[in-house]
């Protein structure tokens, strides 16, 4: 009741929670303990919650304060900064732009160090530009009807196509069972199976495939593809980086594999590869580091002592295009 959860029923099964709800639950726990001389961290603490809800999750992790506990929480909420009793705000960019300590203190010292972006926020909201919002009107729309999961009441919702579409509303209210578990697996399986012909005969004679949540869906026909885009680690492998993932990579080796020294040495685009191949550090394998399994301790990963950090062997580093060799370049910034 605590933490504004007292609706759940008791049987919910826990994967089906929403990530608020759940973040809320581990607070609850956490203040039914009754420990002390505990130090939490806390990373964002906020997310997944409502405006609604942050003051009664500050409220929940004052009362861990008062029990004489420790709370250290890396957040962007304004509410949670100001509420906070001692701020250490770090930057001021990021990436290799930050890192450096701005400001720590109350409110006002950050609102007093001219290169604190976070204060100079608190001192006076940030105004956007603002743009028109497009009109809806008579594009298709798609239409999940009847949706009936977890916390949907039979809610028939329908969504414009060729538009931003955002989904809003307190924590725990449906949100992510909408458009994931409803929206995403039904028409997914739908407009895979109107890909073939067999697919779209099989649809004509009413043998769709089964919903999922819902009672129907309308407005589909027209979409050729369904995607997720969440935050889930990126590529397949653990060598995976941006360059690979987003395919720029390729176009990089091939340039390195046609300079002059690259064809005198013979060398193809697969040799600046460093996933496979002659080309990559024979050490750590073309990982730039190397993991220390450590006894009774976690792993730890150090620099590769042969390359350095740089991925490849001597050989494929010889290379060199505008005076940087290929190691060089996957350290530089986009």
């Amino acid at each position: 009741e605590e933490v504004g959860l007292s609706y759940l029923t008791l049987d919910r099964g826990a994967p089906t929670l929403s990530g608020g709800e759940a973040q809320r639950i581990r607070l609850a726990a956490q203040l039914g303990s009754n420990l002390q001389g505990v130090c939490y961290v806390l990373d964002e603490p906020t997310i997944g919650l409502h405006a609604r809800d942050n003051h009664i999750l500050l409220n929940a992790l004052h009362k861990l304060g008062d029990k004489g506990n420790t709370l250290i929480v890396v957040e962007h909420d304004e509410d949670t900064i100001r509420r906070a009793d001692h701020i250490i705000d770090i930057g001021p960019s990021a990436g290799q732009r930050g890192g450096r300590l701005v400001a720590q203190g109350s409110v006002a010292d950050l609102q007093a160090a001219a290169d604190s972006q976070t204060g100079r926020y608190l001192l006076h909201a940030m105004r956007h530009p603002l743009q028109a919002r497009r009109a809806v009107g008579p594009q298709p729309w798609l239409t999940v009807h009847g949706a009936h999961l977890h916390n949907l009441q039979n809610v028939t919702a329908r969504v414009p196509l060729q538009r931003l579409v955002a989904v809003t509303g307190v924590s725990g209210s449906g949100k992510s069972t909408l458009a994931r578990d409803v929206l995403l697996a039904n028409v997914a399986a739908w407009v895979a199976q109107r890909q073939t012909q067999a697919g779209r005969a099989a649809m004509d004679a009413g043998h769709a495939p089964a919903l999922l949540g819902c009672t129907g869906l309308s407005g589909f026909e027209t979409l050729d593809r369904v995607l997720e885009v969440d935050q889930t680690p990126i590529g397949k492998t653990p060598r995976s980086c941006p360059a690979t993932y987003i395919g720029f990579w390729d176009t990089i080796r091939k340039l390195y594999a046609e300079t002059l020294e690259a064809k005198a040495r013979g060398y193809a685009p697969g040799r600046f590869s460093f996933n496979t191949g002659a080309g990559r550090c024979p050490a750590c394998e073309g990982q730039g580091m190397r993991t220390v399994a450590m006894s009774f301790l976690p792993d730890v990963k150090v620099p590769c002592e042969v390359c350095h950090g740089a991925r490849f062997n001597p050989e494929t580093l010889a290379v060199t295009w505008r005076g940087k060799n290929i190691g060089q370049v996957l350290q530089m910034e986009v």
